[in-house]
């Protein structure tokens, strides 16, 4: 039965994204705040899908830390869901992505569209410089900047491998950053099409305070995510708010 149920999302998955792009396309003549209604859209219909169809419900916690307008937002990856449930929360949420992405029809469109920051990241310093660049660009318009700080998908329980791309961002903004922790990986798997039912908990934590020098940050970064993360592998509690 879960084979099936998770056969039927992947394909209410994967015809999600033609219907919302294709269908909804005139919003990529419009201001940018159309683009991202119609991503933010498609991100709910994705959840409304995962929990009726896959069983799997996802939580918010810590929505008090939850920034509303400009902020560095660096959250754990561990899966696609990372990305559709933050699209999901946010109100206008801004994602740190591959340049190689931007091509894609549709897709790459509605990221173009959308503002999204476009990484090379084979251009380092180069590359980070723009990205600080684009970054500072978005935070003026008062949106909220996701950056993945491990660069890649981790299964669960693995420890991270933290990158310095968050904090050059954190340092040249000079403002505080929100970190968040999940245990997407273990009901949506990076690799695979099995969708495991249970609960999804994407977590805010307190913020880190701006003005912290580089190895502080990173540390202090890394252990609120880490540690928070890892009690998320047997959830509890009562949930703040589920989608």
């Amino acid at each position: 039965m879960n084979t099936l149920r998770s056969l039927l999302f992947t394909v209410w998955l994967y015809l999600s994204m033609p219907v919302f792009a294709v269908g909804l396309s005139p919003a990529l003549l419009m201001p940018h705040r159309f683009a991202m209604g119609v991503i933010q859209m498609w991100a709910k219909a994705v959840l409304f899908g995962l929990r009726w169809i896959a069983g799997v419900r996802v939580e918010f916690r810590g929505l008090e830390n939850c920034p509303s307008g400009a902020a560095l937002v660096a959250s754990k990856h561990q899966g696609m869901l990372d990305i559709v449930a933050l699209l999901a929360v946010l109100p206008d949420a801004c994602f740190v992505m591959k340049k190689e992405l931007m091509p894609l029809p549709f897709f790459g469109w509605f990221a173009w569209k959308a503002k999204m920051i476009a990484v090379d990241r084979a251009g380092h310093a180069k590359a980070l410089k723009d990205m600080t660049r684009q970054a500072r660009d978005r935070l003026s318009e008062g949106r909220q900047i996701v950056i993945f700080p491990e660069g890649t998908r981790n299964d669960p329980g693995a420890p991270g491998d933290y990158k310095p791309g968050v904090a050059a961002i954190y340092r040249d903004l000079e403002g505080p950053c929100w970190p968040v922790a999940t245990n997407s990986g273990v009901h949506w798997p990076a690799h695979g099409f099995r969708r495991h039912p249970g609960v999804v908990v994407f977590e805010f934590l307190e913020p880190i305070p701006a003005g912290l020098k580089r190895g502080a940050m990173m540390a202090l970064l890394e252990s609120r995510i880490e540690t928070a993360s890892l009690a998320l592998l047997e959830p509890k509690g009562r949930p703040e708010r589920i989608v």
